[in-house]
């Protein structure tokens, strides 16, 4: 069974937004899927951007007794109810099982138990209390534990695996012993919206499941391989169905594999740090999230942690083999702020002089101050790996490039000396004949509604005829890499010889998180937004079309829409190496 309802929604002004639609089909024996397919959508928690759309996946077991797995985004309310009572009188639901609560795939929890207040609500112990805040009533509930098992009768017997921190602290995955079929929520899912059902075609999403990955599993690789783990002792899984994109099934090793890969790669990193946050408080989670990816660019392995209900002996054991810390400031009170003080309080007694720390305020509107909480970091001898990110305002795309970017200076911070350390370890002639490779010098220039960056560069290359292109190595922990997606456009500035000193000179400098790179700079817009620099000997308007990942750089690949020459007679400058194992 295939059935699609679909309605472009509008706002009270009557102005067209965003498409939604659900798509209802039968996955497995008993079992539907509601997807509810978010076409539009280009943003996901603010800090990252979407090419694709996404989806938010529900599904309807029906054994002799009924189960729900999730609900949907709050958006889809009219469009997702009629769907479920066109499947189902809501009555003769017994269980609605609760993956996380967050709220793309809770959002329809305390609806769904209006229509059947008799429901009973399965999830672990956390998800359970995060549940009693959300839906304001009381309800019937099942706190569930890793292995423990539901019998729904004609052989849909559920076991549930614990798989917190994927990416929040309350997830559980569900596996239906009849169907092989593995519900994971946010796990081994992508945003990717489009009419298939499956993962037919791993070319068309691959770049969206690894992007997906780098930003909300990357930063939990040891959760990750942890849930691996529990999932091999499960039998066969013959079809991962996952809460966002499209289910896995004709691809499912491959993909499973991949996450086996990526975060083994990760967790083997020698530096790790942890990010203390309070989910659901503030603008904590998009926060939290933006600064640790801009961490993992460097490498450097993040570990997250949400104080509302962290353990106090897991909070000390990853403040001990942590070498940075990240501190989103608690509520001072409500119900969850007694177990977050409690936290930041075993954070000052693990922590020792030798670790940086950073501060963001979670703009909650009730945020303990930065300063005290500064203070005593100080007064313990920690180094402050950026200042503090405070919050005046609703957060914007420059609030969250901000974090990334405070995010990156920590990771470079902690791992100068492996830089130090890789710039000295090639061979002395192979070093030094390697460095005779040379390549002009350019100044990349990117704007995204009102935040820009730039880079010098000088590996770039022409890469094709037809259409005309080119390609540039970005190292992967460079503030412009986030510029530089699929569809993203921006300028290449070319220096002129003997006359490129003060620019380079101004793009070389590093600047403070979120700083204007352009102040004091000439420039005037491009016809793709993006500055164009006024000294520049000439200009190419450019925008990506594909990545090739490196071992630590991004050869991004990108066709060109326009340029000019400004001085017909002068000779690009050109940038010669001593060293070929560093720029």
């Amino acid at each position: 069974m295939v059935a699609l309802i679909d309605r472009a929604s509008a706002s009270q002004s009557g102005r067209p937004q965003r498409r939604l639609t659900i798509q209802t089909v039968d996955i497995a024996p008993d079992t539907t899927t509601l997807r509810s397919l978010d076409w539009d959508r280009d943003r996901f928690d603010i800090e990252f951007a979407l090419e694709n759309g996404t989806t938010y996946n529900s599904f309807l077991i029906r054994g002799e007794k009924i189960a729900l797995v999730d609900t949907s985004h709050e958006k889809f309310r009219q469009l997702y109810l009629d769907a479920l009572q066109g499947l189902i009188d809501p009555a003769a639901i017994d269980y609605l099982i609760i993956s996380h609560t967050e709220p793309d795939h809770s959002g329809l929890v305390k609806d769904v138990l209006q229509l059947n207040p008799e429901i009973t609500v399965v999830g672990a112990k956390v998800a359970i209390q995060f549940l009693e805040e959300l839906v304001h009533r009381p309800f019937k509930r099942q706190v569930v534990k890793n292995g423990d098992r539901l019998d729904l009768g004609n052989g849909h017997e559920l076991e549930f695996i614990s798989a917190p921190n994927l990416h929040w602290p309350d997830t559980i995955f569900t596996f239906d012993h009849k169907t092989q079929t593995l519900y994971t929520c946010d796990a081994f899912g992508m945003h990717f919206c489009d009419d298939h059902t499956y993962d037919e075609d791993l070319e068309l999403i691959e770049y969206d499941y690894h992007y997906y990955y780098d930003c909300l599993m990357g930063p939990n690789a040891r959760s990750v391989l942890s849930a691996l783990k529990r999932m091999a002792a499960l039998p066969e899984i013959t079809t991962i169905a996952t809460g966002h994109g499209p289910l896995l099934r004709h691809n499912l090793q491959e993909l499973v594999g991949r996450y086996q890969e990526w975060s083994q790669t990760q967790a083997k990193a020698a530096t790790t740090v942890g990010i203390f946050y309070v989910a659901e408080y503030g603008y904590s989670d998009q926060l939290a999230q933006a600064i640790a990816n801009g961490i993992t660019k460097t490498g450097v392995l993040v570990e997250m942690m949400d104080l509302r209900v962290a353990d106090p002996q897991e909070v000390r054991e990853l403040v001990e083999i942590a070498t940075g810390l990240v501190i989103g400031m608690p509520p001072q009170s409500g119900t969850f702020a007694a177990n977050a003080k409690a936290g930041l309080s075993t954070i000052f007694a693990a922590t020792n002089a030798k670790q940086s720390v950073g501060l963001f305020e979670a703009g909650g509107g009730d945020d303990e101050s930065v300063y005290p909480i500064r203070n005593q970091f100080q007064e313990i001898g920690l180094t402050e790996a950026f200042p503090p990110i405070h919050i005046k305002e609703l957060p914007s795309e420059a609030t969250y490039q901000l974090c990334d970017e405070a995010g990156t200076d920590l990771g470079q911070w902690l791992t100068r000396d492996r830089t130090v350390k890789q710039m000295k370890s090639l061979d002395g002639e192979l070093d030094k004949a390697l460095g005779r490779l040379s390549g002009g010098l350019y100044i990349i220039t990117a704007k995204k509604g009102d935040i820009s960056s730039a880079m010098l560069a000088s590996w770039v290359s022409q890469a094709s005829f037809e259409p005309l292109g080119i390609t540039i190595a970005v190292a992967k922990d460079r503030a412009i890499e986030s510029f530089m997606h699929l569809g993203d456009r921006f300028v290449l500035n070319v220096l002129e010889e003997g006359n490129y000193q003060i620019l380079m000179k101004h793009f070389l400098k590093r600047f403070a998180p979120g700083a204007d790179r352009f102040a004091d700079v000439k420039t005037y817009p491009a016809t793709n937004g993006s500055p164009i620099l006024a000294d520049s000997l000439a200009y190419i308007e450019c925008e990506v079309v594909s990545r090739m990942e490196c071992s630590d750089h991004w050869i991004v690949y990108s066709t060109i829409d326009a340029g000019r020459v400004a001085k017909s007679e002068a000779l690009t400058a050109v940038h010669h190496r001593k060293a070929g194992n560093h720029y």
